[in-house]
Protein backbone atom coordinates (compact mmCIF):
# COMPACT_ATOMS: atom_id res chain seq x y z
CA UNK A 1 0.00 0.00 0.00
CA UNK A 2 0.91 3.78 -0.83
CA UNK A 3 1.76 5.10 2.34
CA UNK A 4 0.71 9.03 2.24
CA UNK A 5 2.67 11.90 2.19
CA UNK A 6 2.58 14.05 5.65
CA UNK A 7 2.97 18.10 5.02
CA UNK A 8 4.62 19.53 8.10
CA UNK A 9 3.99 16.52 10.33
CA UNK A 10 4.80 17.56 14.06
CA UNK A 11 8.41 16.68 16.00
CA UNK A 12 7.03 17.32 19.78
CA UNK A 13 3.82 15.32 20.74
CA UNK A 14 2.45 15.87 24.25
CA UNK A 15 0.05 12.90 25.00
CA UNK A 16 -2.24 12.89 27.70
CA UNK A 17 -3.37 10.15 29.93
CA UNK A 18 -6.51 8.97 32.03
CA UNK A 19 -5.63 10.45 35.04
CA UNK A 20 -5.29 14.12 33.39
CA UNK A 21 -8.44 14.06 31.66
CA UNK A 22 -10.07 14.08 35.32
CA UNK A 23 -9.18 17.40 36.04
CA UNK A 24 -11.34 20.54 35.93
CA UNK A 25 -8.62 22.98 34.02
CA UNK A 26 -7.68 20.06 31.34
CA UNK A 27 -8.83 22.18 28.87
CA UNK A 28 -7.43 25.42 29.51
CA UNK A 29 -4.35 23.85 30.26
CA UNK A 30 -4.50 22.11 27.15
CA UNK A 31 -5.09 24.94 24.91
CA UNK A 32 -1.97 26.37 26.74
CA UNK A 33 0.48 23.46 25.70
CA UNK A 34 -1.43 23.68 21.99
CA UNK A 35 -0.38 27.14 21.96
CA UNK A 36 3.00 27.02 22.78
CA UNK A 37 3.60 24.05 20.10
CA UNK A 38 1.77 25.75 17.28
CA UNK A 39 2.11 23.95 14.06
CA UNK A 40 5.31 22.22 15.09
CA UNK A 41 3.11 19.88 17.74
CA UNK A 42 0.55 17.71 18.91
CA UNK A 43 -1.63 16.62 21.25
CA UNK A 44 -2.84 13.43 22.05
CA UNK A 45 -6.00 12.53 23.31
CA UNK A 46 -5.60 9.16 25.08
CA UNK A 47 -8.04 7.74 27.90
CA UNK A 48 -8.33 4.11 28.56
CA UNK A 49 -10.80 5.12 31.41
CA UNK A 50 -12.95 7.65 30.13
CA UNK A 51 -16.69 7.10 28.58
CA UNK A 52 -17.19 7.66 24.79
CA UNK A 53 -19.05 10.74 25.38
CA UNK A 54 -16.48 12.15 27.39
CA UNK A 55 -13.92 11.55 24.85
CA UNK A 56 -16.30 13.02 22.43
CA UNK A 57 -16.71 16.74 24.46
CA UNK A 58 -13.34 16.90 25.14
CA UNK A 59 -12.26 16.24 21.35
CA UNK A 60 -15.24 18.66 20.01
CA UNK A 61 -13.00 21.43 22.28
CA UNK A 62 -10.05 20.50 21.27
CA UNK A 63 -10.74 20.44 17.44
CA UNK A 64 -11.32 24.02 18.22
CA UNK A 65 -8.06 24.59 19.54
CA UNK A 66 -6.69 22.46 16.67
CA UNK A 67 -7.80 25.11 14.13
CA UNK A 68 -6.85 28.10 16.26
CA UNK A 69 -3.53 27.12 16.84
CA UNK A 70 -2.48 24.91 14.51
CA UNK A 71 -1.30 22.04 16.76
CA UNK A 72 -2.37 18.85 15.72
CA UNK A 73 -5.56 16.92 17.63
CA UNK A 74 -4.44 13.21 17.53
CA UNK A 75 -7.63 11.11 18.77
CA UNK A 76 -5.98 7.52 20.29
CA UNK A 77 -7.81 4.77 19.37
CA UNK A 78 -10.95 6.25 18.84
CA UNK A 79 -11.31 6.69 15.25
CA UNK A 80 -14.95 7.65 15.15
CA UNK A 81 -14.57 10.19 17.21
CA UNK A 82 -11.36 11.67 15.41
CA UNK A 83 -13.49 11.14 12.26
CA UNK A 84 -16.35 13.38 14.38
CA UNK A 85 -14.34 16.26 15.54
CA UNK A 86 -12.65 15.99 12.32
CA UNK A 87 -9.25 15.60 14.06
CA UNK A 88 -5.90 15.72 11.81
CA UNK A 89 -5.25 11.96 13.24
CA UNK A 90 -6.00 9.19 15.16
CA UNK A 91 -3.27 6.80 17.27
CA UNK A 92 -3.68 2.96 16.88
CA UNK A 93 -2.58 0.52 19.04
CA UNK A 94 -2.55 -3.12 19.13
CA UNK A 95 -6.51 -3.47 20.68
CA UNK A 96 -7.32 -0.56 18.43
CA UNK A 97 -8.82 -1.63 14.47
CA UNK A 98 -6.72 -2.14 12.25
CA UNK A 99 -4.86 0.52 9.83
CA UNK A 100 -7.20 -1.26 6.88
CA UNK A 101 -9.97 -0.92 9.46
CA UNK A 102 -9.42 2.59 10.38
CA UNK A 103 -8.72 3.89 6.66
CA UNK A 104 -12.32 2.26 5.61
CA UNK A 105 -13.68 4.21 8.59
CA UNK A 106 -12.18 7.53 7.72
CA UNK A 107 -9.99 7.11 4.60
CA UNK A 108 -8.83 11.10 4.53
CA UNK A 109 -7.62 10.63 8.31
CA UNK A 110 -3.92 10.19 8.82
CA UNK A 111 -3.17 7.12 10.73
CA UNK A 112 -0.19 5.97 13.22
CA UNK A 113 0.37 3.00 14.60
CA UNK A 114 2.38 2.61 17.61
CA UNK A 115 4.58 -0.55 17.73
CA UNK A 116 6.95 -2.74 20.51
CA UNK A 117 9.13 -4.35 17.59
CA UNK A 118 10.83 -3.68 13.95
CA UNK A 119 8.26 -6.37 12.55
CA UNK A 120 5.21 -4.46 14.01
CA UNK A 121 7.00 -0.91 12.37
CA UNK A 122 7.70 -3.23 9.15
CA UNK A 123 4.08 -4.13 9.29
CA UNK A 124 2.65 -0.86 10.41
CA UNK A 125 4.02 0.80 7.28
CA UNK A 126 3.12 -1.65 4.65
CA UNK A 127 -0.34 -1.54 5.74
CA UNK A 128 -0.53 2.12 5.06
CA UNK A 129 0.81 3.85 8.62
CA UNK A 130 1.73 7.35 8.15
CA UNK A 131 3.84 7.53 11.15
CA UNK A 132 4.99 4.78 13.96
CA UNK A 133 5.18 5.49 17.85
CA UNK A 134 8.35 3.73 18.95
CA UNK A 135 8.63 2.63 22.35
CA UNK A 136 9.50 2.45 25.57
CA UNK A 137 12.76 3.79 24.96
CA UNK A 138 13.41 4.96 28.59
CA UNK A 139 12.49 3.41 31.69
CA UNK A 140 9.55 5.17 33.21
CA UNK A 141 7.34 4.81 36.44
CA UNK A 142 4.12 3.81 34.47
CA UNK A 143 6.04 0.91 33.17
CA UNK A 144 8.29 0.15 36.15
CA UNK A 145 10.23 -3.12 35.65
CA UNK A 146 10.01 -3.55 31.94
CA UNK A 147 13.37 -3.83 29.81
CA UNK A 148 13.02 -0.63 27.93
CA UNK A 149 14.47 -0.32 24.50
CA UNK A 150 16.46 2.04 24.00
CA UNK A 151 18.42 4.01 21.56
CA UNK A 152 19.12 0.93 19.53
CA UNK A 153 15.45 0.20 19.37
CA UNK A 154 14.97 3.21 17.59
CA UNK A 155 17.82 2.88 15.26
CA UNK A 156 17.01 -0.39 14.57
CA UNK A 157 13.35 1.03 13.32
CA UNK A 158 13.93 3.85 11.71
CA UNK A 159 16.41 2.20 9.39
CA UNK A 160 13.60 -0.33 8.56
CA UNK A 161 10.95 2.28 7.51
CA UNK A 162 10.45 5.42 5.59
CA UNK A 163 8.10 6.96 7.86
CA UNK A 164 8.70 9.21 10.51
CA UNK A 165 9.09 7.36 14.24
CA UNK A 166 8.54 9.01 16.88
CA UNK A 167 10.07 7.83 20.34
CA UNK A 168 7.89 7.84 23.26
CA UNK A 169 8.96 6.49 26.82
CA UNK A 170 11.05 8.96 29.26
CA UNK A 171 12.23 11.33 26.82
CA UNK A 172 13.25 14.37 28.66
CA UNK A 173 14.49 17.18 26.70
CA UNK A 174 18.31 16.31 26.93
CA UNK A 175 17.61 12.98 24.94
CA UNK A 176 16.31 14.70 22.25
CA UNK A 177 19.72 14.52 20.21
CA UNK A 178 20.87 11.17 20.49
CA UNK A 179 16.88 10.07 19.69
CA UNK A 180 17.51 12.28 16.28
CA UNK A 181 20.82 10.97 15.72
CA UNK A 182 19.66 7.43 15.95
CA UNK A 183 16.74 8.53 13.73
CA UNK A 184 13.63 9.45 15.34
CA UNK A 185 11.63 12.21 13.60
CA UNK A 186 10.06 13.57 16.68
CA UNK A 187 9.70 12.91 20.86
CA UNK A 188 6.27 12.21 23.09
CA UNK A 189 6.01 12.69 26.29
CA UNK A 190 3.16 12.50 29.17
CA UNK A 191 5.02 14.10 32.19
CA UNK A 192 7.49 16.19 29.80
CA UNK A 193 4.51 17.92 28.46
CA UNK A 194 4.10 19.64 31.59
CA UNK A 195 0.58 19.17 32.88
CA UNK A 196 1.16 20.48 36.31
CA UNK A 197 -0.72 17.68 37.93
CA UNK A 198 0.51 15.37 40.63
CA UNK A 199 2.84 12.49 39.19
CA UNK A 200 3.54 9.21 40.95
CA UNK A 201 5.60 9.29 44.24
CA UNK A 202 8.08 6.80 42.30
CA UNK A 203 8.72 10.02 39.92
CA UNK A 204 12.37 11.44 40.65
CA UNK A 205 11.58 15.33 41.14
CA UNK A 206 15.13 16.31 40.13
CA UNK A 207 14.38 14.37 36.52
CA UNK A 208 11.05 16.32 36.69
CA UNK A 209 12.47 19.56 37.20
CA UNK A 210 14.13 18.80 33.74
CA UNK A 211 11.08 18.19 31.76
CA UNK A 212 8.93 21.06 33.52
CA UNK A 213 10.73 24.42 34.06
CA UNK A 214 8.52 26.72 32.04
CA UNK A 215 10.70 28.39 28.82
CA UNK A 216 8.84 30.88 26.76
CA UNK A 217 8.09 30.13 23.13
CA UNK A 218 8.73 32.38 20.26
CA UNK A 219 5.30 32.62 20.12
CA UNK A 220 4.85 33.99 23.74
CA UNK A 221 3.56 31.24 25.62
CA UNK A 222 5.31 29.87 28.00
CA UNK A 223 5.23 26.17 28.78
CA UNK A 224 7.51 23.13 29.95
CA UNK A 225 7.20 21.46 26.72
CA UNK A 226 8.84 24.53 24.59
CA UNK A 227 11.92 22.79 26.03
CA UNK A 228 11.79 19.95 23.44
CA UNK A 229 10.84 22.32 20.78
CA UNK A 230 14.33 24.10 21.90
CA UNK A 231 16.37 20.72 21.81
CA UNK A 232 14.98 20.06 18.64
CA UNK A 233 15.64 23.40 16.89
CA UNK A 234 19.94 23.23 18.93
CA UNK A 235 20.37 20.02 17.45
CA UNK A 236 19.08 20.46 13.82
CA UNK A 237 22.23 22.33 13.05
CA UNK A 238 24.68 19.07 14.10
CA UNK A 239 25.63 18.48 10.28
CA UNK A 240 23.26 15.38 10.31
CA UNK A 241 21.70 14.11 6.97
CA UNK A 242 17.94 14.64 7.59
CA UNK A 243 15.34 14.15 5.42
CA UNK A 244 13.04 17.42 5.64
CA UNK A 245 9.87 17.37 7.32
CA UNK A 246 7.29 15.48 5.10
CA UNK A 247 9.76 14.32 2.92
CA UNK A 248 10.21 10.80 4.53
CA UNK A 249 7.60 8.80 3.11
CA UNK A 250 6.88 7.95 -0.73
CA UNK A 251 4.93 9.79 -3.22
CA UNK A 252 1.48 9.17 -2.77
CA UNK A 253 -1.98 11.39 -1.85
CA UNK A 254 -1.37 14.36 0.75
CA UNK A 255 -3.87 13.81 3.93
Amino acid sequence: MTTPVLQDFPVVHAVTDSAILLHDDFLPRALGIMRALGRRGALHLRSSKASGQRLHELAMALATYQRGTGCWLIVNDRVDIAAAVNARGVQLASHSLTIAQARAVSPNRAVGASVHTVEEAIEAEAAGASWVVAGTVFETPSHAGRLPARLEFVELVAKAVRIPVIAIGGVRPEDVASLRSAGAYGVATIRGAGWDYEVDSSDNQDMLLKTRLPVTSESGFSEPVTRYISAYDSDSGSGRDDLPDGKRSPEGPVT
